[in-house]
């Protein structure tokens, strides 16, 4: 197993433009999982939304799906080799990072409105959280990032379940949202490659 930070050249077309989000350079094997699994999660939350009759609106479910779809698949991408050599190429530093967790309000946003009856206060403190917490994670010495990550998930995780409300028939959406961007997308890893890559 090799470490490669050499960013191979964009695809041509509209396979170039997904490069831009996943990083040049994809294995099969990274494509696929990154393809099948949210699908395979958003199979997951709308049948067991139907089996249990959540009763819940059309809009809940297209917004539960695109949620199941945006952070099992975000965890996965983040988690790539092919994503980490992209995210912490030469000159993606902190302002980058941050520009990206940033954008992550728009979910919380999403699961305020349609389950939590827009509570501002919510978003806010969250949003809040993440950020502070994503910037503590950057800010740390490299060789610390990995482990100050996995303390700052505990964390989370814990406000998570006894502090932070959670929707009901949602409680998933938090720990895999912290987990996407304080360990997933933050953390610096070396990009492996297959042998025959």
């Amino acid at each position: 197993m090799r470490i490669d930070w050499e960013l191979p050249p964009f695809r041509e077309g509209w396979r170039g433009q997904i490069d831009r989000i996943i990083g040049p350079g994809a294995t099969k094997a990274e494509i696929n999982l990154q393809l099948y699994l949210p699908i395979v999660a958003i199979a997951i939350v709308v049948g067991i939304g139907l089996y249990k009759n959540y009763n819940w609106s059309l809009g809940q479910y297209l917004a539960a799906s695109f949620l199941a779809l945006d952070m099992v698949g975000g965890i996965i991408t983040n988690l790539t080799s092919t994503a980490k050599r992209w995210n912490f190429r030469k000159g993606n530093g902190f302002k980058a990072h941050m520009s990206f967790i940033a954008i992550h309000a728009f979910q919380l946003f999403l699961v305020s409105y349609f389950f939590l009856n827009f509570d501002i206060f919510w978003i806010a403190t969250i949003y809040g959280f993440l950020l502070l917490s994503c910037a503590f994670i950057l800010k740390c010495p490299l060789y610390l990032q990995r482990t100050v990550s996995g303390i700052v998930l505990i964390v989370s995780l814990l406000l998570s379940i006894y502090v932070f409300k959670s929707p009901e028939h949602l409680e998933w959406f938090l720990p895999l949202f912290f987990y996407k961007l304080q360990v997933s997308h933050v953390v610096r890893e070396e990009p492996y490659r297959p042998e025959n890559a």
